[in-house]
């Protein structure tokens, strides 16, 4: 391997951790304003679109923080992380799903969630 194909690999893991936090960041913003559009004397499964839109944006922060630092996480935790994140994207995705006006936030998850998928795929 030469210094030059080091350096491209080292570019192409380091946007792909950049493209998956970006992912995550937005993710987060969809599911915070989501979840504050919820009518506070809403129905049950209103209730819980609610309450997945807050745990979605905490767990998609968090992970945009641990692809931010400085490696300060083996590859096993920033997997077990990633992992996290795209499980609850989906789930979130779907209850958005159920949910009339909710598309973009659904989508916004599930791009989040594939970030996540293809960021691993990179983690030998």
């Amino acid at each position: 391997m030469t210094t030059t194909t080091s350096q491209q690999e080292l570019f192409r893991f380091l946007e792909d951790r950049f493209t998956c936090a970006q992912a995550c960041t937005e993710c987060a913003r969809a599911c915070a304003l989501r979840a504050s559009l919820v009518d506070p004397d809403a129905t049950e499964e209103q209730e819980l679109v609610r309450r997945k839109g807050i745990m979605c944006a905490e767990v998609c922060d968090a992970t945009c923080r641990v692809l931010s630092e400085q490696n300060r996480l083996d590859e096993d935790g920033i997997r077990a992380q990633l992992e996290w994140c795209r499980s609850v994207c989906l789930e979130t995705a779907h209850a958005f799903d159920r949910y009339p006006g909710a598309e973009d936030s659904a989508k916004a998850c599930r791009e989040c969630a594939q970030a996540c998928s293809d960021f691993m795929a990179t983690l030998v």
